[in-house]
């Protein structure tokens, strides 16, 4: 899990990232929580998540946006944090060039972000979104949504209540050519607190099925 630093729009970033053996192994960037309300990327479900993309041949990333640990500027309301996560993007493709797949994962506030880099990166096959802030964010940039993903919320979030989640899930589901899969993880808040475990199994799960699909197994 080595440190790395690496530069970003408003100065250095700084992150953990694993380098896959293989040359043009797959990649995944992974985003974490707001940086307002104690979000790192040493958040318990972006720790989990990395590990899991790792563990299947990924070269995977993750990193504090602005502001958190050491990575340095100010916190941007989310344009210099997508400014961020396409830096961070970069860097990870100037290491494998040739990735055969690229995916985003994120969480919460890094969820609204991963999905509007979505819409500027054509070569992202796949998504995870977990506990997104349909509530706070403007989620229409969306129209269509151009590749098929995962969405991940709790029963009992109280931040992003279930039925906001289910309004955007269902909007997205009316695209055509994409499949939103989408999963409502019962007696669970929006923090995923005692059920990390459980939702990264959901998210493995999603992606052997999905790598398998592409020929990518």
């Amino acid at each position: 899990m080595p440190e790395v630093i690496f530069n970003g729009p408003a100065g250095r970033l700084e992150g953990r990232y694993h380098q896959a053996e293989e040359p043009n192994a797959p990649i995944a960037l992974i985003l974490h929580p707001h940086p307002q309300f104690g979000g790192t990327m040493n958040n318990p479900v972006v720790h989990s998540l990395y590990y899991m993309f790792a563990q299947r041949g990924f070269s995977v990333l993750r990193f504090n946006f602005r502001s958190v640990g050491r990575s340095q500027g100010l916190f941007d309301n989310g344009a210099g944090e997508l400014a961020d996560a396409a830096a961070a993007l970069d860097w990870m493709q100037t290491l494998t060039k040739e990735a055969r797949s690229c995916w985003l994962a994120g969480v919460s506030f890094g969820s609204w972000i991963s999905m509007q880099l979505l819409m500027r990166r054509p070569e992202v096959q796949g998504f995870m979104t977990i506990a997104p802030l349909a509530r706070h964010y403007d989620f229409s940039f969306l129209a269509p949504c151009p590749t098929s993903g995962l969405i991940v919320n709790g029963e009992k979030d109280k931040v992003t209540t279930p039925d906001v989640v289910e309004a955007l899930v269902k909007k997205l589901k009316t695209q055509k050519g994409i499949t939103i899969e989408h999963v409502v993880m019962p007696d669970t808040n929006h923090f995923f607190q005692g059920k990390t475990d459980e939702l990264t199994a959901i998210c493995a799960s999603y992606l052997d099925r999905r790598m398998k699909e592409m020929g990518h197994a």
